[in-house]
């Protein structure tokens, strides 16, 4: 009996979300929609629901290791998607795993705050991933917000920055690419801007959607990771990525009493355009 092909492995790190909105659990599901196999190494436990975060509890570190060493040691792995760590010693040994495997691209997710503002990383563990973790990305996919504290250590010099700037601090850092979503911008349409280092590799405008999404970022990480382990190049991953994220928003769906929920699943669900309406009505 001849065995199929296996589907590429994608391996996340991340914090577990038990709404299935962020988190482990939309790396999953994201990677899966796309036709990969994901692995998972959990770095934080939290309390949350589709509000917001009421509780987290980081893994000690070499639980993170044992976690992701004993998953590289079994399987090929085609992509890092890297989420919260929620500790300097997290960063430290998940920026020594992609040291030893530096040929596998490596999408990573500042998760600095929750949806709901829930602040998930200090100033600490901030510097941790400048010094240790972004010199060695692929790329890094910042939502505005998340840039601005990235670029500065100094708050009163955020809302002052612009995105360009911003973009300039953090590749200087080492990654060769940055992702910059326009979601928190005040701007009729959302842009995201790729950013190389040469300046704009592309700017994307969509539609802005009424309401709040829960976990859109991490979708959109884990889907460029998804793309890239399919073997598209960093650009038009970053394209298809976005058209996919954006898709899972427009069939979004609120099944709590919070924000709504991107639907990754949204091609299998029969129409697109009816659920889209229905989950913007």
């Amino acid at each position: 009996m001849t065995t199929p092909p296996s589907p590429p492995v994608v391996l996340s790190l991340a914090g577990s979300d038990p709404s299935g909105g962020a988190g482990i659990q939309a790396d999953i599901l994201t990677l899966a929609s796309l036709g990969c196999h994901p692995l998972s190494v959990i770095t934080a436990i939290t309390v949350q629901d589709t509000v917001g975060v009421n509780d987290l509890m980081v893994l000690d570190s070499d639980w993170v290791n044992d976690q992701a060493r004993f998953l590289m040691e079994d399987m090929p792995v085609a992509a890092f998607k890297i989420g919260m760590l929620g500790s300097v010693e997290n960063v430290a040994v998940v920026s020594q795993l992609i040291a030893d495997y530096p040929d596998i691209p490596v999408v990573l997710d500042p998760v600095l705050a929750s949806g709901g503002g829930h602040e998930l990383a200090d100033e600490d563990l901030i510097g941790a991933m400048r010094d240790m973790l972004i010199p060695q990305v692929s790329i890094l996919t910042p939502n505005s917000l998340e840039a601005r504290r990235l670029a500065s250590s100094d708050p009163d010099e955020d809302e002052e920055l612009t995105l360009d700037q911003c973009a300039e601090r953090i590749l200087a850092l080492g990654c060769p690419y940055l992702l910059i979503t326009g979601t928190h911008e005040n701007t009729k349409e959302v842009v995201n801007s790729l950013y190389g280092q040469d300046g704009v590799v592309r700017a994307d405008h969509w539609d802005r959607l009424p309401g709040s999404y829960h976990g859109s970022g991490c979708t959109l990480a884990s889907a460029i990771a998804g793309m890239l382990a399919t073997g598209l190049l960093l650009p038009e991953a970053v394209r298809e990525a976005q058209e996919y994220t954006y898709q899972t928003l427009v069939n979004g769906f609120r099944p709590g009493m919070g924000q709504f929920l991107p639907d990754r699943m949204f091609w299998a669900r029969g129409d697109d355009e009816e659920e889209g309406d229905a989950a913007q009505g």
